[in-house]
């Protein structure tokens, strides 16, 4: 599922009053976000316990990721709408929303989501702070942020002609194959539509206590009806992939979704990944490798060592195959970093994937590059829910 249109909330305003209201309440409810989060998730998962076993991760919640993932969504919507210098949040509305249609989301969640949230603001912040007005106000950023977040959701599904929330498909393993001790690639066949190059794919398992817990997964490769993804044994679902999946195993997968997508394009590519970041990156060089391009390429990669670099063998089969590329693996083992200012990125289009201090550091010394040097275009993501932050 993949759309050129953006999720933007640029012309969308809310009435003056209301506009005064949040911005003198913002401050409070910014302080106070934390706290409302973990409230709003546990009322709401008191009142829809189906949501924490079928459809939220519960090791994000245990962890207190998608907490603050929500803390920092509102916070910085709310801010670009009483903010006309604030940046519009476009990359936060588009990894949402892409989240959002790779785990079926559909529109009614939203008023489940809408009465928890502002049951949980009224009780961190006191019905005699969250007036009649001051619940309106916060009200419209709400629906303001849901309404944008909805329609672009609803074209997400359209692109791939499928109903609101029908992206659920029951897939057969038909190999596994063990790359490193804590990596492990399953390739998926079923009615599965093509993905762009650098999507994922929701993995579906029923656990041992009944509950269906989701995760995604890049796609590094795929052919019709067929999606092969490569996974990190970290929590849940990939060990429960890893210990009792085995080939010719039915589990699910959803079509694929995700805005970090390869750019189509003339530019030279570089591919910039640390750890399991690799997967998108195989994925985007896989459609190259599969089309002949002949874009440069430059691939960095960073990891623990060689013996634990995953997917080092992929990798360098595909630049094999791409007529001008460049590779450079750094170890942090033999005291190596990944240096940016050592390639030339003039023009290019960069995309990263990594950890969330790696992506800080490789965004700070893009940053740095003198004019002539830059590259034309960032794109990032990292297995988290909280990639946004980065901004």
């Amino acid at each position: 599922m993949y759309t050129t249109a953006v999720p933007t909330a640029r012309d969308r305003q809310l009435t003056p009053e209301r506009e005064e209201i949040v911005k003198a309440t913002l401050p409070l409810v910014g302080a106070n976000i934390g706290t409302i989060a973990q409230n709003f998730y546990r009322t709401m998962f008191g009142n829809h316990p189906e949501l924490l076993a079928n459809t939220f991760n519960r090791g994000n919640q245990k962890s207190g990721e998608q907490q603050k993932a929500l803390a920092a969504s509102v916070a910085t919507f709310a801010a670009m709408l009483v903010d006309p210098n604030a940046p519009d949040p476009v990359d936060l509305l588009s990894r949402i929303g892409h989240k959002h249609v790779s785990l079926g989301i559909t529109e009614d969640q939203y008023q489940i989501v809408y009465e928890n949230l502002f049951a949980a603001i009224v009780e961190v912040l006191g019905g005699d702070v969250v007036t009649a007005d001051v619940a309106a106000a916060w009200s419209e950023v709400y629906w303001i942020m849901a309404d944008v977040l909805i329609t672009f959701e609803k074209a997400l599904y359209a692109s791939d002609n499928v109903a609101d929330g029908d992206v659920f498909r029951e897939v057969t393993v038909v190999d596994k194959q063990e790359l490193t001790d804590t990596v492990t690639t399953y390739t998926l066949e079923g009615d599965l539509t093509e993905a762009r190059p650098g999507q994922y794919t929701s993995i579906g398992v029923v656990l041992a206590d009944g509950a269906r817990q989701l995760r995604q997964y890049s796609i590094i490769g795929q052919a019709p009806g067929s999606y092969t993804i490569a996974v990190e044994t970290e929590g849940e679902v990939s060990t429960h992939l890893r210990e009792n999946v085995r080939v010719g195993d039915t589990i699910q997968a959803t079509l694929a979704a995700g805005d970090l997508v390869l750019v189509d394009g003339e530019n030279p590519v570089v591919l910039v990944s640390s750890g399991i970041g690799s997967t998108p990156m195989v994925g985007m060089l896989s459609h190259l490798a599969r089309t002949g391009s002949d874009r440069p390429t430059t691939y960095l990669h960073a990891d623990d060592s060689e013996a634990v670099h995953a997917q080092l063998g992929q990798t360098t089969a595909l630049l094999e195959r791409l007529p001008e590329a460049t590779v450079a693996h750094s170890y942090r083992d033999n005291g190596q970093l990944i240096d940016i200012s050592a390639h030339d990125l003039a023009g290019s289009d960069v995309y990263l994937c990594g950890g969330t201090e790696f992506l800080q550091a490789i965004r700070r010394d893009l940053a740095a590059l003198p004019s002539d040097k830059a590259p034309k275009s960032v794109h990032y993501e990292l297995f988290s829910p909280n990639d946004w932050l980065l901004g």
